[in-house]
């Protein structure tokens, strides 16, 4: 069985991604992140794109997301 990823989506913050990814880009250049858990920005004020930064908290970013 292939590991299983894990995708939570924090309220008013990030995506918090677990498990072995490659992130691809817009133009097709891949990105092996050294860890199994990485942060992806959902803000759009980041400036370690695409990850984390913590400016969403500074900004007062607000979004609490629901599975429908």
């Amino acid at each position: 069985m292939a590991d299983t990823i894990k995708i939570t989506t924090l309220d008013n913050g990030l995506f918090l991604v677990m498990g072995a990814v490659t992130l691809t880009d817009a133009e097709g250049q891949l990105f092996h992140p050294e860890r199994e858990l990485i942060a992806l920005c959902r803000c759009g004020t980041f400036t370690n794109r695409p990850f984390c930064d913590g400016t969403h908290a500074k900004i007062g970013f607000q979004s609490s997301e629901r599975v429908v």
